[in-house]
């Protein structure tokens, strides 16, 4: 083998080295970096509901929650919404394919109180909690 084919076999195999270290920084991340829909923190509650599911996180006082349709592809009415006791709810509704929200709120120690919806059917609300 001449030193061209070295010098090209050694800068492939580097180069899928360092691929390797970049996919394995990337992919090792805390459960934090893969959540759905782009909330931050760990998933504190679930929603199940017919047509979707609401899945509801917290983080350094703050919760986000997030509205993902158990059939997505048609453009359908959906919603999610967070409201902290004492306060108003923060609403993302509108005409969505997959989910809707995110939607994140200050709650410090405060209960909440999610709702989320899919269609005009499946809805599901979670009184308050995380008191």
């Amino acid at each position: 083998m001449d030193s061209g084919g070295i010098r090209r076999r050694l800068a492939l195999g580097a180069a899928v080295l360092a691929a390797t270290g970049v996919l394995g920084l990337v992919t090792s991340g805390t459960a934090e970096a893969s959540t759905v829909g782009g909330c931050a923190g760990r998933e504190v509650r679930t929603l199940p509901f017919s047509s979707g599911v609401t899945h509801v996180y917290k983080r350094d006082g703050y919760v986000c929650a997030v509205t993902v349709a158990r059939h997505p592809g048609s453009t359908q009415t959906m919603s999610v919404s967070v409201q902290v006791r004492g306060g108003r709810p923060v609403v993302d509704k509108g005409r969505y394919q997959h989910l809707a929200g995110p939607v994140t709120v200050h709650a410090g120690r405060r209960c909440v109180w999610v709702k989320g919806s899919v269609g005009s059917h499946g809805s599901a609300n979670s009184g308050w909690i995380l008191c």
